[in-house]
């Protein structure tokens, strides 16, 4: 199987499948120096972690990383970091009955097609469950891009089902809305409009009951991100974050800034006027900036040093309870009933994993504007 790394710069490999022993991760590129311990990974994988509310996958997982190399005395070497997450509570039975049946919106038919063989295990490489070391290895391209030039990337539910959170400034929501409401108590759906939580509780709650599922839109924003990063052709910095989360389980669609609302603007109403303010950063020196941000921080395929704002369409969960037409390998038709535990809605914990995407795309961005630009 080809396609387990990410990155150039800094670059990602994964391994390991949904029940198998363990899920590993291998961070190269990765600069000395930085600090760097299993607590700073231990806060997005708790974020990521399944059965953490009601409301999720009641799989139980410590997901707890070790780290196996390319730290030593608290800091990065410079050399290969390995990162290993065991897996633990793992029912392999569930999948047994279904095991020569294709579960409609899932990879079973795929793999089958392109390798005559997989792991009916929970979807085995195709599971979520894989990213649980790209959240791991997210924590720490977070550390780096914020280490390098204060950035910081925030996630947050905006849409579940036909509920929209009202977000006036994306760039203004900080990690603490997600994570808690008004009152102090842990949102669980990481949305960070509180009028919008309750119902969409109850929304994942009644679907949940009616053996369903319902899907809903992730958004990203990225923040003090400089001006410069990405490359013009094919190597865009919007290029590379789509991959980033297309890489992710279920996600049918992203886009950037206005987004498809582009479509019915015009040119006047569409472009992000420029002017120049003081710099606090640089002692005085004027920076650029525009009066709106329409184009979601990046121009050209290259960041313009505004947020960049990203959001991701991911579909409902497709492993339901309620029995479902489908056919058996050799193509007899059946029905199916997906046992096991899921989440009724991925986006609680879809956040942590596209915010971990767009940090690695970030550090491998940064990591080669600073190697072609040394000399300015």
């Amino acid at each position: 199987m080809a396609g387990n790394s990410f990155g150039q710069a800094f670059r990602v490999t994964t391994a390991g499948e949904s029940h198998g022993p363990a899920n590993v991760v291998i961070i190269d590129g990765c600069p000395p120096g930085i600090p760097l311990a299993v607590e700073d990974l231990a806060k997005d994988l708790a974020r990521r972690r399944p059965g953490q509310s009601h409301i999720v996958t009641q799989r139980q997982e410590g997901d707890e990383a070790e780290i196996l190399s390319g730290v030593f005395e608290g800091r990065t070497t410079g050399t290969s970091i390995a990162i290993l997450v065991r897996n633990e509570d793992q029912k392999s039975r569930d999948y047994d009955a279904i095991k020569d049946k294709y579960r409609p919106g899932h990879a079973d038919y795929t793999y089958d097609a392109k390798y005559g063989f997989r792991d009916h295990r929970g979807g085995g490489r195709s599971s979520a469950r894989e990213t649980v070391v790209r959240v791991a290895a997210g924590a720490v391209a977070k550390k780096l891009i914020a280490e390098a030039f204060g950035g910081c990337v925030v996630g947050y539910v905006k849409q579940i089902g036909d509920i929209v959170a009202k977000v006036d400034d994306p760039a203004a929501v900080t990690l603490d809305q997600v994570e808690k409401l008004p009152d102090g108590t842990p949102n669980i759906v990481r949305c960070p409009d509180p009028a919008c939580v309750p119902r969409m509780i109850a929304l994942i709650e009644a679907l949940r009951k009616d053996q369903d599922s319902i899907g809903g839109v992730g958004e990203v924003v990225a923040t003090g991100v400089p001006a410069g990063l990405g490359e013009p052709v094919f190597d865009k910095l919007k290029a590379d974050i789509g991959k980033a989360l297309f890489s992710l389980p279920a996600v049918l669609g992203v886009e950037y800034g206005v987004g498809f609302g582009a479509a019915t603007l015009k040119g006047s109403e569409n472009n992000d006027v420029f002017y120049a303010e003081p710099d606090p950063a640089s002692g005085g020196k004027k920076r650029v900036r525009t009066r709106a941000n329409r184009h979601g921080g990046m121009l050209g395929g290259i960041s313009s040093g505004m947020p960049i704002v990203v959001r991701a369409v991911v579909k409902p969960t497709s492993s339901l309870p309620r029995e479902q037409e489908t056919i058996t390998k050799a193509g007899e038709p059946t029905t199916i009933r997906t046992g096991g535990r899921h989440d009724p809605c991925l986006l609680p914990r879809f956040v942590p994993m596209a915010e971990a995407m767009v940090a690695l795309v970030l550090a491998d961005h940064w990591l080669r504007f600073t190697s072609q630009t040394k000399s300015r």
